[in-house]
């Protein structure tokens, strides 16, 4: 196993706080009936995302690396899964957040309409149904 596999990890996860933490702010701030300028959280967000791509190519490079292994050695490592669904967890809480917030922007009708969401993101299962078939399960 790559050492530099768990630094990664943990750097990502760092990264994960940090979106999470932007979501919960426009969150608060879309809470409060007048909502003040929402630029400087777009321009954070924004400013996050060529991380957090980065991160997830070079996450997607140890996925591959972390399946070669075989069961024994994978197991020598449990700190590795528990970074990994530390991580998912995280993203998965700002995913849905931002999600949130996004309707709200909706409602508030803050959202120009060439940015309004695909209908198949309306779907509450449609993701997992994704996931099912790019997986190979049916």
């Amino acid at each position: 196993m790559n050492p530099e596999m768990l630094d990664h990890l943990r750097n990502h996860l760092a990264l994960c706080r940090e979106v999470l933490a932007v979501a919960e702010q426009e969150s608060q701030s879309l809470r409060r009936p007048e909502t003040g300028s929402l630029f400087g959280l777009y321009q954070t967000k924004r400013a996050l995302l060529p991380r957090l791509e980065a991160s997830l190519q070079q996450i997607r490079r140890y996925r591959l690396e972390w399946q070669r292994l075989g069961p024994a050695d994978r197991q020598r490592h449990p700190e590795v899964a528990t970074l990994i669904r530390q991580n998912l967890d995280l993203m998965m809480k700002a995913i849905v957040l931002d999600r949130e917030n996004e309707q709200n922007l909706l409602r508030r009708g803050l959202v120009p309409a060439r940015e309004l969401p695909p209908t198949n993101r309306q779907r509450p299962h449609y993701v997992a149904d994704l996931y099912r078939r790019g997986s190979g399960q049916v």
